[in-house]
């Protein structure tokens, strides 16, 4: 077993951490403000412009769980550099070309970085002792959606006043930063699970989530009953079959799916599909109202910079409330914390459908969202490593990172669709309808409802420092 940190040195290890955590996520939405921008800036129609987008989506989503696993296996710190140098590489890459295919290659690295976060929480289980483990879990999981509500103002920021190439360059220091500290301050953690890595199962995994997400996020072009689509679909359900039929008959499974259908692990993984639904309609909803123009009869013309400054106060809200989830979770399980993350969710969605018409009217709704986010996307670690071995924790949390990611395309695929069926002319732009917005809120609260459902019939466990069942094969081996 690891020895546990001690006095204020677990501390600055959580610090840089959390650090990098907030890096991941203010990469993920730091091109936001351009991608009205994408088809002039790298001389491509709409549709293949998209891809700089889609890229990131794929290659997070297939690239997390096996993160995940190899840093299992052979370490987690190792994973988490070795993220943050392809995220750094791929940064670089986009800063340097303004062609399509290239920026599309380099997003898809920066995409890979997304494991960090699962990896982060994993070597805080590994290394700090229990009563700070909550706190600082519920400190890491705050920055999945408080760096991505900080990239919004700093991209407009960057956007409004200098060449966009410098988003990826900003980008790119921000990911050297996090290097650094990690390769300084944070050690290795000793816990390792052995065995050997499961390629054709990786091989498997990654085929069959493309061709689940690719639709989903390109279903709305495609067309939703083409062939292309469906046909995509009917190969990701008989892909994902065969890959959980063969990983349940070997002997080191990327993914142990016997771990993973445990009542605890699979009803936190389903709610983690509907909470990253929730929290994603945010920034498809919000922003759209907050900088529209007031002859839609909704818009309130504010400026890409101010409405990124609005949205980021929820995104702060998440990272004050860390210290109260964990303290939740600590009295009352992750279960109850789930609840209330919901039930925030859903009260902020509601305000929202019926007050939209003063700018603070939305910073409210925004924060109580985020806020309820922020009190789920905290108690989801703490309820799956409550159920998995130590030896598991990375892939574990691997997973369940990408169940959000799967709810963010649903939501992104499923909004989307919405709002185009329901928009109106107004110049030469097209704007949803207030009808169409006010739907689309209506559906988040739907998601938010189905997370505390699902988050009800978890059983009752401990909080984040619970032993888990006994652990699988593990060796113990210092990380360099």
């Amino acid at each position: 077993m690891a020895t546990p940190l001690t006095g204020p040195r677990s501390g600055v290890v959580t610090a840089a951490l959390a650090f990098s955590g907030m890096v991941v996520s203010v990469m993920f939405t730091l091109v936001v403000p351009i991608i009205p921008d994408l088809p002039r800036l790298l001389s491509a129609s709409p549709d293949d412009a998209s891809w700089a987008i889609t890229a990131t989506l794929l290659a997070s989503a297939v690239f997390t769980p096996v993160s995940g696993r190899l840093g299992d296996m052979y370490g987690k710190r190792r994973m988490i550099v070795i993220s943050l140098s392809v995220m750094i590489a791929g940064s670089l890459i986009c800063s340097l070309s303004s062609l399509l295919p290239v920026v599309v290659f380099g997003r898809a690295l920066q995409g890979c970085a997304v494991g960090v976060i699962p990896l982060g929480i994993s070597i805080m289980r590994d290394l700090l002792p229990p009563e700070r483990l909550g706190s600082a879990m519920a400190l890491m999981s705050a920055t999945l959606g408080a760096g991505g509500a900080a990239g919004l103002p700093l991209g407009a920021f960057v956007a409004q006043y200098a060449d966009w190439h410098m988003l990826f360059l900003v980008s790119a220091a921000m990911g050297a930063t996090g290097l650094v500290l990690t390769l300084t301050i944070v050690p290795g953690s000793p816990v390792r699970s052995g065995g050997r890595f499961d390629v054709l199962g990786a091989a498997g995994l990654s085929a069959g989530l493309l061709c689940l997400l690719l639709p989903i996020s390109k279903g709305g072009s495609w067309g939703w009953t083409s062939p292309l689509t469906l046909g995509l679909f009917a190969a990701a359900a008989v892909i994902l079959l065969v890959w959980g039929f063969v990983q349940l008959r070997i002997a080191d499974p990327l993914v142990d799916l016997r771990t993973t259908v445990r009542r605890q692990v699979l009803l936190t993984n389903l709610a983690s599909i509907a909470f990253g639904f929730a929290m994603f309609a945010t920034g498809l909803v919000f922003p759209q109202v907050l900088q529209a123009p007031a002859a839609s009869g909704y818009g309130l013309e504010l400026s890409l910079l101010q409405a990124g400054l609005c949205m980021a106060v929820g995104g702060g809200m998440m990272i004050v409330l860390s210290p109260v989830s964990a303290r939740l979770t600590a009295a009352r399980g992750p279960k109850v914390t789930l609840m209330c993350g919901g039930l925030l969710t859903v009260a902020g969605y509601t305000c929202a459908v019926f007050l939209m018409d003063e700018v603070w009217h939305l910073v409210l709704a925004a924060t109580v969202v985020s806020s309820g986010a922020g009190l789920g996307y905290a108690a989801m670690p703490a309820s799956i490593m409550g159920s998995v071995p130590a030896s598991e924790t990375a892939a574990a949390n691997g997973l369940n990172s990408l169940m959000r990611s799967i709810g963010t395309a649903s939501a992104s695929a499923v909004i989307s669709a919405v709002l185009a069926a329901h928009s109106m002319p107004l110049g030469s732009a097209v704007l949803p309808t207030r009808g169409g917005l006010e739907l689309a809120l209506l559906i988040a609260v739907c998601a938010g409802v189905v997370g505390v459902l699902l988050a009800a019939f978890l059983p009752r466990r401990p909080g984040p420092g619970a032993r888990a069942p006994a652990a699988a094969r593990m060796t113990v081996s210092r990380e360099p």
